[in-house]
């Protein structure tokens, strides 16, 4: 498709009633829908299910439960040096670098701050001021269970509903400011060595975004940003943990304060990764 027909299609289409509808079709249990849906699926994207706990696609119970499938043990080995830092999904990198005056690179050309990725909140930005990102693209093929890149203790969650753009490259090269307009799920972790921030953005036909600790978090009931607040709850993940998954897309957004982090050398945009594997470390 034409990339500016596509663009345009996407600032036409009722964006959250197309995904509700998806998520409806995705959690059903009916075994013509689920097992039609998976089958086509499975083909089109060349979907890997030796690494699957399950291999046989039509074992699910509907096709959510596919899509997050979970995977066979030692399949993704979580780089165990303390200083590490990883790769929180399977995908590829989008962008990584540094947050520079308060901004984020997206794509050539676009950019956005990391106070709007954050909800606005204004002092939650600047414990990141010039610290570094790292954006990971989850295709449909990959696995998609978001875990730690570091470990440390959950502060804060917040619920910032938005729009559902796609966020693959076409959609980041040219809508402004895409993942801090897209309906997305901020989770703030302390650890030795500063906040750490995990961003879970949702996209077009997204049926869901789900964290370990509170279950399915969206699509979100208010229109209203929400703030949860977990102090005394002492929510402690490790390294390479589960924190998180989608029902369908999309992407995660890591963000570090300054100065404590330094990516490896060898990533750079459209860069494939693992969950687990060594992104950098701490300096």
């Amino acid at each position: 498709m034409n990339e500016k027909l596509f663009i345009r299609l996407q600032h036409l289409v009722p964006q959250h009633g197309l995904s509700r509808a998806a998520g409806w079709l995705a959690s059903t249990p009916n075994k013509f829908v689920k097992n039609t849906f998976i089958s086509w699926f499975v083909k089109r994207y060349n979907v890997d299910m030796s690494l699957a706990a399950e291999e046989n696609p039509l074992a699910y119970g509907c096709f959510n439960d596919f899509f997050t499938r979970s995977l066979k043990p030692g399949a993704r080995p979580v780089d165990n040096a303390q200083d590490s830092i990883v790769s929180p999904a399977d995908g590829a990198i989008s962008q990584l670098g540094k947050i520079i005056d308060g901004r984020i690179f997206q794509a050539k050309g676009q950019d956005y701050t990391a106070q709007e990725l954050l909800g606005g909140d204004e002092a939650l930005a600047a414990e990141f001021a010039e610290g570094d990102f790292a954006t990971v693209y989850l295709s449909p093929r990959d696995y998609h269970r978001v875990h730690m890149p570091y470990g440390g203790k959950l502060r804060t969650m917040i619920s910032i509903p938005g729009e559902l753009f796609s966020v693959n490259t076409v959609t980041a090269e040219n809508v402004p400011r895409l993942f801090a307009r897209n309906e997305r799920v901020v989770a703030i972790f302390d650890t030795d060595i500063g906040p750490m921030a995990v961003v879970l953005v949702g996209a077009m036909i997204v049926a869901g975004i789900e964290t370990v600790w509170d279950g399915q978090v969206a699509p979100f009931a208010s229109r209203e940003i929400a703030t949860s607040l977990y102090p005394y709850q002492n929510i402690v993940l490790n390294k390479g943990d589960e924190m998180g998954r989608f029902k369908l897309g999309s992407t995660a957004i890591i963000l570090f304060a300054k100065d404590k982090i330094q990516w490896d050398g060898h990533f750079a945009a459209a860069t494939p990764t693992k969950m687990g594997e060594r992104m950098g470390g701490k300096r």
